[in-house]
């Protein structure tokens, strides 16, 4: 045992316990948003998939109690032991019968650092020692609630959440910040090859693709950019895999975030050698063929890709910036074209049969001066969440279990960006 800590019941620290067991309300198309288990990863709560249950349900459902903002929200099936704060912006939720709440007694144990402390791996393999259900995993509220933990005093506590937040707070800054980098360069993007908002005055010509200002052409796809294919090393063997080579699937792409810095898989300089994948130069613009149409970003760092997506790399004339923007600009038309039996697909010649407007190239230039520092600032900001992510990721187990204390980490966080 760390000198000063001491062990607790989880119980002994809590106020209160929200647990709305039974059958959750009929969902509605509007009304008092949904909170459920699939709405809670890493942390953060995801509302991509929004669910909600009327007023008047609401209304009947909440005489068990309300939840508050920074109560520790944490599932207890399909998945068990995911953890997020309630929403602190003004709104009211309501929490699915699969996810409990609870609200912490500041005076033994802080808020943010028990929502660090249930997200410690052997935190949550306690709780999926209890597991009751037979084919997914369940655990009930007395399963987390007798959950014993090892804590510093309230000060440390303070000092610890405060280091770890201060970390997600700037890794969400990050990702505040690059949408509305994205939103700024799709918005000039639009502004000068949609709408032709700087070539009002000029004249123009009619086109294949409508109305376009005199001298702009129309063009294939394929006549700004290259299209790049990849491949699978030999999953058997194993001298292919598990190397430091990115290798991008469909599970890497469109997760939120344009530039995609890291993948679930890793390959080798051998995997890359003896398949048909090869590696892609930074900025290359990739999309899922196959399967999940429609996904796509960009590599923040020279990779590999699998043979169900393509990359698209400039053949000169336009940035990656304005690549990306350009395919932006197509994908509906991409998910209409795509075809397949049994899963939608986008071949070699859907590309071939897309056209495109191409400006002269004195305004591609000056476009390219306005959109690429705007996506350098996109990767940059990318590239330091991976940093901090991977920083907080190390120091969250150790300040947790009081192998690193904080007098030692001082000189870390002075190099933290």
């Amino acid at each position: 045992m760390v000198e000063g800590w001491k062990i607790y019941q989880l119980n002994k620290g809590i106020e209160t316990i929200i647990d709305y067991r039974g059958k959750t309300p009929k969902k509605s198309s509007e009304g008092i948003p949904l909170i459920s288990a699939a709405n809670i990863k890493n942390g953060k709560l995801n509302f991509t998939k929004a669910s909600y249950i009327s007023k008047k349900d609401y209304a009947k459902w909440t005489i068990r109690g309300f939840t508050k903002p920074n109560d520790i929200l944490i599932t207890t099936e399909a998945p068990v032991g995911e953890v997020a704060l309630y929403p602190n912006d003004g709104k009211t939720y309501q929490i699915s019968r699969r996810v409990i709440a609870l609200r912490a007694d500041e005076k033994n144990i802080h808020s943010k650092f028990l929502l660090y402390i249930l997200q410690h791996r052997p935190t949550i393999e306690a709780l999926l020692a209890n597991n009751r259900g037979s084919t997914v995993p369940r655990v009930l509220k007395t399963d987390i609630t007798e959950l014993e933990l090892k804590l510093p005093t309230l000060p440390e506590q303070k000092a610890i959440a405060s280091i770890l937040s201060a970390l997600d707070d700037k890794i969400e800054l990050n990702l505040q910040m690059n949408k509305t980098l994205e939103d700024m360069a799709m918005a000039l993007y639009r502004h000068w090859f949609v709408d032709f908002g700087p070539f009002q005055d000029g004249a123009f010509v009619d086109s294949e693709l409508g109305r376009i200002p005199e001298g702009w052409e129309v063009k294939g796809i394929l006549d700004i950019a290259d299209l790049l294919s990849g491949g699978t090393p030999k999953t058997k063997i194993k001298e292919y895999w598990n190397g430091d080579i990115n290798w991008v699937s469909a599970k890497d792409i469109g997760n939120g975030v344009i530039y995609i810095n890291d993948t679930e898989k890793k390959i080798t300089e051998k995997g890359v050698n003896n398949s048909s994948t090869k590696i892609l130069p930074e900025d290359t613009v990739i999309l899922v063929a196959r399967g999940s149409v429609g996904k796509y970003g960009m590599i923040a760092k020279p990779m590999a890709m699998n043979q169900s997506c393509y990359g698209l790399f400039t053949k000169g004339d336009f940035s990656q910036g304005l690549v990306f923007l350009t395919f932006s600009m197509l994908i509906t038309q991409f998910q209409r074209m795509s075809y397949g039996s049994v899963f939608d697909t986008i071949t070699t010649s859907t590309f071939k049969a897309t056209k495109v407007i191409y400006p002269p190239k004195k305004v591609i230039g000056e476009l390219k001066e306005i959109i690429d520092p705007i996506f350098l600032q996109l990767k940059q900001n990318t590239l330091e969440n991976q940093t901090l992510t991977q920083l907080r990721d190390t120091l969250l187990p150790n300040l947790i279990s009081g192998k690193v204390r904080l007098k030692d980490i001082a000189h870390i966080l002075a190099q933290t960006p």
